[in-house]
């Protein structure tokens, strides 16, 4: 990942420079994942059963 892909993806989820002081570059890639897979339709959700028999 390039340095202007990276601050791209920052301003995406809203960060401000000094908030960048306190976070790493693996978990802004995470949050930017998780924020990518917000809208993905599973066929499937897990209950507590599921959970539970894991």
């Amino acid at each position: 990942m390039t340095t202007p892909l990276f601050l791209l993806r920052c301003k995406q989820l809203g960060f401000s420079m000094s908030e960048l002081d306190l976070l790493t570059i693996g978990l802004i890639n995470d949050m930017f994942t998780e924020r990518e897979n917000d809208d993905f339709k599973y066929s499937y959700k897990a209950t507590q059963e599921d959970f539970d028999s894991f």
